[in-house]
């Protein structure tokens, strides 16, 4: 397969690029490049409230779509959250090629978080909070993150696993 030296990465001509729809990370454990994400992955996501004592569950689907400048992450779903009837919800993020790794932002392109190499953990410092994430990539067509989430008023734990969708 012919690559192309290009902004400090390698990266494939975009005649070889896979079409929408066709996640896959390149191999378990190693360091995600952006492409990999693009197309839909199912979401299954469980948060443990521990100030609360309470358990919750979203389950939807996460579209990662190219944008002029990366892509954009579209997460749509149901929450289920203690005793409180089921809800519609829905989050987006920017994710940008940084140099040999990649940065999350909020879709409003504030600063979320760099994607960390396997077995280090990143952090999103959002005083009075703190929220610290791992990226554990299980295989060709999986990855799991947990976040760790402490502060004042928040003891949290949000384990999510995404899988590709095949097209």
């Amino acid at each position: 397969m012919g690559l192309l030296r290009g902004a400090s990465r390698w990266r494939r001509p975009d005649h070889l690029r896979r079409p929408m729809g066709q996640c896959h990370l390149r191999r378990a454990g190693a360091v995600m490049r952006l492409d990999d994400l693009r197309g839909r992955w199912s979401v299954e996501r469980v948060i443990e409230d521990h100030r609360a004592d309470l358990t919750g569950r979203f389950e939807g689907e996460a579209i990662w779509s190219p944008d002029a400048n990366g892509l954009v992450q579209t997460e749509v779903g149901v929450l289920h959250y203690g005793s409180a009837s089921p809800m519609q919800a829905t989050r987006r993020y920017l994710w940008r090629a940084q140099g040999e790794g990649i940065a999350v932002f909020f879709d409003d392109a504030r600063p979320f978080h760099i994607v960390p190499a396997p077995g280090q953990e990143a952090l999103h410092d959002c005083p009075p909070d703190t929220y610290r994430v791992r990226y554990a990539f299980t295989g060709l067509d999986a990855f799991t993150t947990v976040w760790h989430v402490t502060g004042p008023r928040k003891h949290m734990t949000l384990t999510t696993r995404f899988t590709c969708k095949p097209a």
